[in-house]
């Protein structure tokens, strides 16, 4: 099977407290190259200090002393965002439905044909890496916003709302030319060199008519 985009630093981890389970997993997923690190508890994956590297977690959903539906809501709360695959032997349709509403990749019963788990944990890493690449994108923009002045962001906020350079002129006291220079500024530190793209960052920034992003 091949590797998920950044495979070599992806992690899997696996909380189980059935130690021949946890054996098993990792023996599968190390065998087509994962690094792999295994959990008796909730607990004790909860106090690792995570990687900075795409990762998922496939978690045993009816664990010693606590199900793992509520871990999976502890990991929400906690502000972790861990694709979680969930594997049972005692799962049922109402659990795994529960589970994938709140936002599980997979739901495996067990026991489970070794190519649903590598085709399951290669979905989720492949998410997660799509959700630092947005991340990345995304702490780059603002970045790039903040590198405005403050009559550049407000340039800015009024052609979001469709304004031509005249009217942005007459709505800040300026001149047309003056707008025009502080447009093409903004566009340059925004690494914009259409209107249109110009346009798009800003209202993925949420940039209101105030020229601050919104809430």
């Amino acid at each position: 099977m091949s590797a998920q985009p950044d495979a070599e630093a992806a992690i899997v981890y696996v909380v189980d407290d059935d130690a021949s389970m946890r054996t098993a997993v990792s023996m599968l997923l190390r065998s087509v190259g994962h690094r792999v690190e295994t959990f008796a508890s909730a607990q004790d994956f909860l106090a690792r200090e995570r990687e900075d590297a795409p990762a998922c977690l496939i978690l045993d959903v009816r664990l010693r002393g606590q199900s793992g539906l509520a871990v999976q809501a502890q990991i929400a709360a906690a502000g972790i965002p861990i694709p979680i695959v969930f594997m049972t032997a005692h799962g049922d349709i109402a659990m795994s439905v529960k589970a994938m509403k709140a936002g599980a990749v997979d739901f495996l019963a067990k026991p489970f044909r070794d190519q649903d788990m590598l085709d399951a944990v290669a979905g989720a890493l492949a998410r997660d890496e799509e959700r630092r690449r947005s991340d990345r994108s995304g702490a780059e923009l603002r970045h790039r916003y903040e590198t405005l002045t403050a009559r550049e962001r407000e340039v800015m906020a009024l052609v979001v709302r469709g304004l031509l350079n005249k009217q942005i002129a007459a709505e800040m006291g300026l001149s047309e030319i003056t707008v025009k220079m502080y447009r093409g500024q903004a566009m340059r530190k925004m690494a914009s060199r259409s209107l249109a793209d110009f346009v798009l960052k800003a209202e993925a920034l949420g940039v209101t008519s105030g020229g601050r992003p919104g809430a």
